[in-house]
């Protein structure tokens, strides 16, 4: 192969395997502590969740919950504001540091956001604790800027493989997410390393994840006799990859422009979250329940619209994505703290719920390719998506996976929920045209 040497040098595959021995050391003590720390967050996540399922009335305290929010960030330093960008800059571009005190400010302040209501995610958190704990201990490893890059993104796959359940999602969302177009191989298995043992502690320590499954059948693309309906189908899976794209791309314009819109209007910078807490109320009281509160993972009440209920027919209002996506782009855009991407998940598993019905295809099929390729979508990161449709629904709709998630990725454009993503080579580049014109 042109560029790569074909004759095996010993010397260098010593110095790979030493490669590898080095940071599994490393990535153990990383691992153990972030999946620790994961699942504290994810069992307290469950008693805050339940608390509030349990007294609706928490509702009315969102406002004062989001003034708290922002004294203790306030108090804490403007940079941890920054969260998960926070890490990615870190990685870009090396200063001063992720300081340690951003992992319990940001799990406390996610378990106040879900406590009274506030429509977000999980991953944020988890990432940042993941990251945080990572650069503390870089320093007593005694790492040069090149291997603190790399325990970073150890500890943003451990975070996010611990709190999915899904360990080699987790290492290739750490390596796709830096680059819009571009993948960092050279962090690939520490990442790989980190996020596995991490989520083998969080499971120690008895913390389950919700489970999903497809159950429609498998349908051959390359068998004549299935050419027809398959076709049909691929068609279907491809039209949700768009929507998704497109939902996407809404998703993060809306959230930007609610930060934006509030910070212009409202003088003083407090007053956000009381103004975004008002307006969570206000909405809550239009579809007359609070379905679209909180984290929107499972309700022992069936007839309640969660991720989980999207899998079946009828576990969806038509508007169900809309709303939910209304909820968490005002929920995070004025100042609440937890993340995007299960919303995210809850926006593209609704969404598939709905165009299935439309369309006349499986739904939990539908709902399965939504959940994943809005993630897809949102992140720019359609092969780590493509790979946790394997480990969350299993591998039999594996291509159907890839087309959607791809699809989806295309279709949101140059957007995404993470502003400090740096773009590597645009999506309708010319990747060979690209490397040539680099001197």
């Amino acid at each position: 192969m042109k560029g790569l040497e074909q004759k095996w040098k010993a010397p260098e595959q010593a110095r790979i395997s030493w490669f590898l021995i080095r940071w599994t050391i490393l990535a153990i003590p990383l691992a153990i502590l972030v999946g620790s720390l994961v699942a504290f967050f994810l069992w307290s996540l469950d008693e805050v969740t339940n608390l509030r399922l349990r007294n609706p009335w928490l509702l009315a305290f969102l406002p004062a919950a989001g003034v708290l929010i922002y004294f203790l960030y306030d108090l804490a330093g403007k940079r941890t504001e920054k969260g998960n960008n926070l890490i990615l800059d870190e990685i870009h571009e090396p200063s001063t540091g992720i300081p340690l005190r951003l992992a319990p400010l940001v799990l406390i302040a996610t378990l106040i956001t879900h406590l009274f209501g506030g429509s977000a995610g999980r991953e944020g958190t988890a990432v940042q604790m993941g990251g945080s704990l990572a650069d503390a201990l870089a320093k007593p490893f005694r790492l040069d800027q090149e291997d603190r890059k790399t325990l970073l993104l150890c500890g943003m796959a451990a975070g996010f493989g611990a709190v999915f359940g899904t360990p080699v999602t987790g290492a290739l969302f750490a390596v796709e997410v830096l680059f819009l177009g571009q993948i960092l191989h050279t962090a690939l298995l520490p990442c790989l390393i980190a996020s596995l043992l991490a989520d083998i502690t969080c499971q120690f320590w008895g913390v389950g994840h919700v489970s999903y499954s497809i159950l429609s059948e498998a349908i051959t693309l390359t068998v004549p006799e299935n050419w027809w309906n398959s076709g049909m189908l691929l068609v279907k899976v491809i039209l949700l990859g768009a929507c998704a794209g497109l939902v996407s791309a809404c998703f993060s314009m809306l959230t930007n422009q609610v930060k934006y819109i509030s910070n212009m209007l409202i003088p003083r910078p407090w007053l956000v979250p009381i103004a975004g807490g008002l307006i969570i109320i206000g909405l809550s009281m239009i579809p007359g329940n609070q379905d679209y509160l909180g984290l929107g993972v499972w309700n022992a009440d069936p007839s309640v619209v969660t991720i989980s209920s999207a899998f079946s027919t009828g576990g969806a209002e038509t508007f169900s994505w809309v709303w939910k996506l209304l909820f968490t782009a005002i929920t995070i855009g004025m100042g609440f703290k937890g993340g995007e991407v299960t919303p995210l998940f809850f926006i593209g598993a609704t969404l598939g719920n709905v165009l299935a019905v439309w369309m006349g295809a499986p739904v939990d099929l539908m709902a399965g390719l939504g959940f994943i390729a809005m993630f897809a979508a949102a992140t720019n990161t359609p092969i780590a998506c493509t790979i946790m449709g394997i480990e969350l629904f299993g591998g039999e709709h594996f291509l159907f996976f890839a087309i959607a998630c791809f699809t989806a990725y295309y279709f949101s454009g140059h957007t995404g929920i993470y502003s400090s993503q740096r773009s590597g080579i645009p999506k309708t580049g010319r990747l060979l045209k690209k490397i040539e014109d680099e001197p």
